[in-house]
């Protein structure tokens, strides 16, 4: 594929490095002469010295034939800018690396769409979901997040004498806006019906947003489980991403944060969560904060040294699981052995977002669940595609379920009636066995 990279600096460096690897023409744009040389002598990509907001530079890097153009400078508004008129230009599929929260907001603008932007990626948001998922996964067997991370697919166990048990499906008065996807035992995996029902120890795997989901696992429960502990360190915005995240489950969070304009900046955001002005960095603040109780500690700061250095102290002081961001690829290897059992790379879970992007067809994005004997795909859906034709009740779907669109500004789980439009992204469960056949479904005639 041929891949313009507008942005030559650590996560540009970073993600030409891997898509090199993959053998991919890669093609970098920066205004440092400087930096683009250091990246030159290091892997095989052409690079040009210019503004992503040239659209001279642009042309010369052939944005006009590229199959993705990744727009990830230090500047939103540049990335806003440069990935609309690599759009206008004819580049396939544009993103756009942001920084301030307000840009993802839909309820007040929609700036990817006033830009005619394919994707908007965050850093510190989709850290955030990852370290999200990496506790709440305790408790489930999996948990992904799809469409701008407002779609969350869920699979858990239905456990013995839960009042799911035995009862058809359509009189357990589930949310219009959750699905029951698919339930999995040892013999079988079924895209379900109305008249189907849930028998002990069956994987059910729900679909929807996380505040409506977490009202339906309660009829998969005997008991509700123990509310946990969490203590963040770092208030910035991966940390109140992931306070935001944990507020609406069981959880009682705790956020440490050094400076006392941001403690206040906090505390009008989050409803549920408890701020501490404290120095992470200091063990009798981490101790006054009681870390040594929790269950599950965060290293979040802006620094991977301070990171590391209170997550090795959390440890010491009896935490029993503790996570860490690092952005240095060379500190990975030797966490575990400081008793770091998490952590989370912010260059990685973008590139592994990035991955989606590379693919030669409409599928953004795709998860495997149920034991492996299906899949959850984020797609595109292209113009021309059979799918859009007619009403989703009058689509044969083999053995799949579309379970979210994305759509203007907003996402929602559809229902028989709605009709899928070129533009839009859909979130499918697809069982393996009808993978191939689901697929064309989505490809232009």
């Amino acid at each position: 594929m041929n891949i313009v990279i507008l942005g030559a600096g650590t996560v540009g460096a970073s993600i030409a490095e891997t898509l090199c690897d993959q053998q991919h023409n890669v093609t970098l744009v920066d205004a440092s002469r400087a930096t683009l040389d250091g990246v030159g002598e290091r892997l095989d990509v052409q690079t040009i010295c210019g503004s992503a907001c040239d659209s001279i530079m642009l042309f010369q890097a052939g944005v006009q034939s590229s199959d993705l153009t990744l727009c990830v400078t230090s500047s939103d508004e540049v990335n806003f800018v440069s990935a609309s008129l690599a759009k206008a230009m004819g580049a396939r599929r544009t993103v756009a690396r942001i920084f301030n929260p307000a840009y993802r907001d839909v309820s007040t603008f929609d700036y990817r769409r006033h830009f005619g932007v394919d994707r908007l990626l965050s850093l510190e948001h989709l850290t955030a979901l990852e370290l999200s998922k990496a506790i709440r996964r305790r408790e489930l067997f999996a948990v992904e997040n799809f469409a701008r991370g407002d779609i969350e697919v869920q699979e858990l166990a239905a456990a013995h004498d839960c009042r799911a048990i035995g009862v058809p499906l359509k009189d357990l008065k589930i949310p219009r806006g959750v699905r029951i996807g698919l339930i999995s035992s040892g013999t079988r995996t079924i895209i379900p019906g109305g008249d189907d029902v849930v028998m002990a120890d069956d994987r059910v795997t729900l679909v929807g947003t996380r505040d409506e989901i977490e009202k339906v696992t309660k009829l998969f429960e005997y008991k509700a489980p123990p509310s946990q502990n969490v203590i963040i360190a770092g208030g910035g915005e991966i940390g109140l991403h992931l306070a935001v995240s944990l507020e609406s489950g069981r959880f009682n969070v705790l956020l440490l944060e050094s400076d006392a304009e941001r403690c206040s900046f906090l505390a009008e955001k989050l409803d549920k969560t408890t701020i501490l002005h404290a120095d992470t960095t200091r063990l009798a603040e981490l101790e006054e904060a009681r870390v040594g109780k929790t269950d599950v500690f965060v290293a979040a700061t802006g620094r991977d040294e301070d990171n590391i250095v209170c997550g090795v102290e959390a440890r010491e002081l009896g935490a029993k699981r503790v996570m860490s961001v690092v952005r240095r690829a060379d500190y990975a290897n030797v966490l575990k052995r400081l008793g770091i059992d998490v952590a989370v790379s912010p260059r990685e879970v973008m590139y592994r977002q990035i991955l989606g992007l590379v693919e030669s067809g409409p599928i953004l994005g795709r998860s495997t669940i149920a034991g492996g004997g299906a899949e959850v795909w984020e797609i595109e859906v292209p113009s021309g595609a059979p799918i859009t034709m007619a009403p989703l009740r009058d689509v044969d779907l083999p053995q799949s379920l579309i379970v979210a669109i994305e759509r203007a500004d907003y996402v929602r789980v559809p229902g028989a009636d709605d009709q899928l439009r070129p533009g839009d992204s859909v979130v499918v469960l697809v069982q393996q066995s009808s993978a191939e056949e689901t697929l064309r479904l989505f490809q232009p005639a």
